[in-house]
């Protein structure tokens, strides 16, 4: 079993910058592919971010790809997500999930995780 706790969310003008982290409690973290999923009002729950159990290999969503980091420190099982220049429709509750089976791939798809955080709102204006 795993548990996350994701923070860092805020209000921020356009063109600022958040840090998230989601910090991982339980038996696994470092063996486990992790992403970042987050959520608009009144719409789905969409991809951001995904990372590899080891931090080698990372996949962005188009809409965050070149503003959006993600990494993790497996040593004090927390993963980030830096997100630069923001805009107004990255407005959202984001979320951190993780992947139930060791060592398997990152995935875009929510299904793929098994375990997920509360969520942590991020308000950006204009």
């Amino acid at each position: 079993q795993v548990q996350l706790v994701e923070s860092g969310g805020g209000s921020v003008q356009a063109g600022g910058s958040l840090r998230l982290s989601c910090v991982a409690s339980g038996r696994t973290f470092s063996n486990n592919a992790l992403g970042w999923f987050r959520q608009a009002p009144g719409k789905e729950r969409v991809f951001v971010a995904a990372i590899n159990w080891s931090g080698g290999f990372t996949i962005y969503a188009d809409s965050v790809k070149g503003r959006f980091t993600i990494s993790r420190d497996n040593a004090k099982k927390t993963a980030y997500l830096q997100m630069n220049s923001l805009k107004p429709d990255d407005t959202a509750v984001y979320y951190c999930a993780a992947r139930g089976r060791p060592f398997s791939t990152y995935s875009t798809g929510s299904s793929s995780y098994d375990y997920w955080g509360q969520g942590t709102q991020v308000t950006v204006s204009a």
